[in-house]
């Protein structure tokens, strides 16, 4: 399977499933528990049936949004991820240059392995910097001040993952910063080895938002411990207003998922909610992003950027979502398996095939832009 037959995301996941070993391809396609909602992101948009108009005249389609502030060509942004050199050793480096092929946003995680500046200074599209809240409150402030100083347009602070979800796959095969591997995630390691050899081949793995306070490469720290250890199961509403008045600038909360955190969001100021459950990652059995984005958008959609994440596989999913009332929609895994099947020429194929997807749907839909999308479109079984 190469490339060019990739067609869709299932396409692209099989073929990241071919190339990466098992333990750091179950990182990417794993979740919480039993992961149940993981699958309800996807499944819930099945739920939800299109109403096309007809005879509307759709020669040209505008799929233009503007969020946060940014002019984006596309309802889609590359959501912040964690550890993408460990997919493929050009990591944020390809996602970051194939969103400015088409236009559109991207993300920077406090887990990320090239630096913020390096992306800043290679690529002028919008760039968002995902930042986990510390015991440390000074590391807080310095964090948030060299995004400030290295001209990101967006603080997104992640307020669903105080702890580390329960992520069960990850413990069968030892996976870990550092590796701490079990007999049958060596064997898979073992049986990639063109992985290893491209691993090993490039620059040396690390953590540049990080690598001025924690010391990941020792083998005192792992991922895990990160979580449990450095961040703060303190964090509340007063902390997170004294963060957005010290941005100053676009500030968005990830992980938002009630209709009250909502309401509390526009009240300290932020100017962006994103609702997401990670991905499925944390609490397992919680509800999808989909299924609560309505009641969301009623209650605050007029005063903040309401944006979700989640399950998206398709235009058609994304069309859904902006329909209800989204502003845009992040992908994560969409882009995370073309990123490790073919580094930035897989992340290129995915978002190409998903803007002709958007396109074509627009005009199937009879709509020119995206304001024309509302919920008359759309049925609920």
């Amino acid at each position: 399977m190469r490339l060019r037959d990739c067609h869709n995301f299932h396409d692209f996941r099989r073929l990241a499933r071919r190339r990466l070993p098992g333990p750091i391809f179950d990182y990417i396609d794993g979740a919480a528990d039993d992961e149940v909602t993981h699958r309800q992101n996807t499944a819930s948009f099945e739920r939800c049936d299109l109403v096309p108009n007809v005879l509307r005249g759709v020669e040209n389609v505008d799929l233009s949004v503007t969020v946060l502030g940014q002019k984006l060509a596309i309802p889609i942004y590359c959501s912040p991820t964690a550890l993408q050199r460990l997919f493929h050793h050009a990591g944020e480096r390809a996602v970051a240059a194939a969103a400015a092929k088409y236009g559109t946003m991207f993300g920077v995680s406090s887990l990320g392995t090239v630096s913020l500046e390096e992306l800043r200074k290679a690529h002028d599209t919008p760039q968002v910097y995902q930042f986990y809240y510390h015991r440390d409150r000074g590391l807080n402030r310095a964090m948030m001040q060299r995004a400030k100083e290295a001209g990101v347009q967006v603080m997104m602070l992640t307020v669903d993952s105080i702890t580390g979800g329960n992520r069960e796959r990850d413990k069968r095969t030892g996976f870990s910063i550092p590796f701490r591997l079990t007999l049958a995630g060596m064997y898979q390691f073992g049986i990639k080895p063109a992985w290893g050899i491209n691993y090993l081949t490039h620059e040396r793995f690390k953590l540049p938002q990080l690598d001025q306070h924690v010391d990941m490469g020792s083998g005192a720290l792992s991922i895990s411990k990160y979580f449990t250890e450095m961040l703060d199961p303190s964090m509340n509403w007063d902390d997170v207003a004294e963060m957005v008045r010290l941005w100053n600038g676009h500030f968005c909360l990830k992980g938002v998922m009630s209709v009250a955190d909502a309401r509390r969001a526009v009240e300290i100021g932020c100017t962006g909610i994103v609702l997401s459950n990670h991905g499925g990652r944390q609490l397992d059995g919680s509800r999808a992003p989909f299924d609560q984005l309505a009641e969301i958008v009623d209650a605050v959609g007029g005063r903040i950027d309401v944006i979700m994440d989640g399950g998206i596989q398709r235009g058609t999913h994304v069309l859904k979502a902006l329909s209800l009332g989204a502003k845009a929609v992040g992908v994560g895994r969409y882009y995370l398996y073309p990123l490790a099947a073919a580094g930035q020429a897989g992340v290129e194929r995915a978002l190409d095939l998903m803007r002709s997807e958007l396109e074509r749907g627009m005009k199937l839909m009879g709509c020119t832009a995206i304001n024309q999308l509302s919920r008359e479109n759309l049925r609920f079984r």
